[in-house]
């Protein structure tokens, strides 16, 4: 018939920390998971969708400095991988929110830029994500203690130079 139960009793017993509860792994990805079910659900009646929000966020953060924005540069700084940042900017500039702009120096390269209206849906979008974040994480709503210090080490020492 399969793997015993035994066996399976056996190996969590043996091999793992005891119950997915305490595996940091596990916790993390459901309140990942969790948080942007939840901003999903709020965003939609903006639509746009968390992984837009934090696209549109990222550009509008990066271009504070009214330096041109590139498509690596959101990918680098939100780490995330560059087709999904492609495929977000894709779906941003097709609701207007963004346009890019072929760099004049680089032809590989696309300079983002954020249009009124995706300025005007990170003013709307903005306090309702803080507000999920203030909901779920606390009134503070901030990010800190030992992970965060542990994971901003594991950042400045994958970073060259």
């Amino acid at each position: 018939m399969g793997t015993d139960a035994r066996a399976l009793e056996d190996l969590f017993a043996t091999a793992s920390l005891g119950a997915p509860e305490n595996a940091v792994g596990f916790v993390l990805w459901r309140v990942v998971h969790r948080y942007v079910r939840e901003i999903d659900r709020a965003l939609a009646p903006l639509d746009i969708t968390h992984l837009q929000f934090t696209t549109l966020t990222l550009a509008a953060w990066l271009g504070r400095s009214g330096n041109a924005v590139t498509q690596g540069e959101l990918a680098r700084f939100g780490d995330i991988h560059p087709m999904q940042v492609s495929l977000m900017l894709k779906a941003l500039e097709g609701k207007a929110m963004i346009t890019r702009v072929r760099s004049r120096s680089d032809v590989r390269a696309k300079h983002v830029e954020l249009t009124r209206a995706g300025l005007e849906t990170l003013h709307r979008a903005l306090p309702i994500a803080i507000n999920v974040q203030q909901r779920l994480f606390g009134d503070q709503g901030r990010p800190g203690g030992a992970l965060l210090a542990s994971l901003q080490e594991v950042e400045h020492d994958r970073s060259p130079g």
